[in-house]
């Protein structure tokens, strides 16, 4: 079996849909290397499967430095005018929340030079990508 972008979407998960952007990517990278360094920042998600776990894997994780709200996807490539671009994935149907974590992060983002989106599917997180690095879509 092939791994695809759509394949692994089809979960409809929101980490499906990261995976998806990956996958799209990684098969193209001769054709885009300006995603070679394009990367998930895991700050969300199961941290065990009892409360102890969870509290154990939590607490080294924030000791490890994660933060609430930060993107999930970086790509690290400066575009003028921006240092980077930052997307924030959520599942099918799902937006940030206003006011939340996730909005601050990115406005903070955006005033001191990165771009951000949130995107909740692979194919748009795919075209603000291709976008961001002036890339002619289909």
């Amino acid at each position: 079996m092939t791994i695809t972008p759509e394949s692994l979407a089809k979960s409809g998960t929101e980490s499906g849909h990261q995976q998806a952007v990956f996958c799209y990517f990684a098969s193209r990278q001769k054709e885009w290397p300006e995603t070679k360094w394009m990367h998930h920042i895991p700050n969300g998600g199961s941290r065990g499967d009892n409360p102890t776990a969870r509290a154990i894997r939590g607490a080294k994780l924030k000791a490890e430095g994660i933060k609430e709200g930060v993107s999930d996807i970086f790509l690290p490539y400066p575009i003028t005018p921006f240092c980077g671009l930052y997307i924030e994935m959520k599942k099918p149907g799902e937006k940030v929340k206003k006011g939340g974590k996730q909005e601050e992060f990115g406005n903070d983002m955006i005033k001191v030079g990165y771009d951000w989106y949130e995107s909740d599917n692979w194919e748009n997180a795919v075209e603000i990508i291709k976008n961001y690095l002036h890339f002619e879509t289909k």
